[in-house]
């Protein structure tokens, strides 16, 4: 399919800067929200769909988006899940044999807002030199004055909390009632493919609501607790950080990813900050500092946990780093079994390097039973 005619569209960032483009197929609208970009080369649906995501506008590097398609199975939540798009070149035809339909009916079945033809180079070098912010995506090019005051109205994502927009609003059951474990999952955004990873090994897992008591994730009788990955600014999530602390004084083991590694850092009293512009891709390098090997991990995440605090903490150790900024990527308690960590072990998308981390809370899980 071909279209001609697209009216134009724009990029707004809330310092005033602006990038001209074109509206994707015949979708027209203005989307608000914290603009920011993968690097990822590949995943784009996983990536639209993760809830990790919420509330931000994403700008792919990858110049070409939408050629394979979309596939049904391949989401890690019920819908799209970030608030617009910006690509360089957007692929209408797909040539993937076993896909479900094109990225445009998948965009236009989520009423999602997105531009195409932007100079995605210059805006993600600009993102980069000056930190993420909010923007506005629309095709109102005739309306700037109007869309600077509207974006004025939005908040930061420093300080927002956003898990409640994206948690299971009830408990519910996935994999086998019979499996060997049973997991209690806390779900502040908790993708698919990690409780696929959970329950590969042979778990059942009760996911609960981002404001689940302790209490009530003790009542599965859990031989194990996870925390899940998720959106937004970690110190507005009260009750997630109390229930944590809960967790912690049964010393049974308990994972932490993304969201959750920042959420166990505040249980313990580290505090968490907004970063320049964020990790967000499927090729950042990790040292893991307890075998001293590599690892290539998929990241998403605007916020970290403050190093100093961590290394001064008397029953803290940082497990992995950074390779390329020196954060803080992962963490464990010296006298629980009890560990994060800030990048994506269960990819989709991305490398597999870091799988062994959902083995290494099985086994923990075994040490405790025994």
């Amino acid at each position: 399919m071909k279209y001609h005619t697209r009216k134009k569209a724009l990029v707004l960032l809330e310092d005033g800067t602006i990038f001209y483009g074109k509206a994707v197929g015949d979708i027209e609208g203005t989307a608000f929200g914290e603009v920011c970009f993968n690097t990822g080369m590949t995943g784009y649906q996983e990536i639209f769909t993760d809830p990790s995501y919420y509330g931000q506008i994403m700008v792919t590097t990858n110049a070409h988006i939408g050629n394979y398609g979309t596939l049904k199975d391949e989401v890690e939540s019920d819908s799209i899940k970030i608030a617009g798009l910006i690509v360089k070149n957007f692929s209408y035809q797909y040539s993937r044999p076993g896909a479900d339909k094109s990225l445009l009916d998948f965009l236009k079945d989520n009423k999602l807002m997105a531009i195409s033809d932007v100079d995605t180079r210059a805006l993600v070098s600009y993102i980069r030199d000056n930190g993420a912010m909010n923007a506005v995506i629309s095709t109102r090019t005739d309306e700037v004055d109007k869309l600077k005051e509207e974006l004025k109205g939005i908040p930061s994502m420093e300080g927002l909390e956003l898990a409640s927009k994206v948690s299971t609003k009830e408990p519910y059951f996935i994999g086998d009632e019979n499996a060997t474990y049973k997991v209690s999952a806390l779900d502040i955004g908790i993708k698919k493919n990690i409780l696929r990873n959970l329950t590969k090994r042979d778990a059942y897992v009760k996911v609960f609501p981002y404001n689940t008591t302790k209490e009530e994730m003790a009542e599965f009788n859990p031989d194990g607790y996870f925390i899940s990955n998720g959106p937004g600014d970690p110190e507005p999530l009260s009750e997630a950080i109390e229930c944590t602390k809960e967790i912690l004084k049964t010393n049974k083991p308990l994972f932490g990813i993304c969201l959750g590694h920042q959420v166990l850092a505040l249980a313990n009293g580290v505090s968490t900050y907004k970063m320049h512009h964020g990790h967000r891709g499927i090729n950042h390098p990790i040292l893991n500092l307890m075998t001293g090997k590599g690892e290539i991990t998929s990241q998403n995440h605007g916020f970290a946990v403050n190093r100093e605090e961590t290394e001064a903490h008397p029953d803290l150790e940082i497990t992995h780093t950074h390779l390329n900024d020196g954060t803080v990527a992962g963490l464990k308690m010296k006298y629980k079994n009890v560990f994060s960590v800030q990048y994506h072990p269960e990819a989709s998308p991305g490398p597999h390097d870091a799988d062994y981390l959902f083995d290494q809370f099985f086994e923990a899980i075994k040490a405790s039973r025994n």
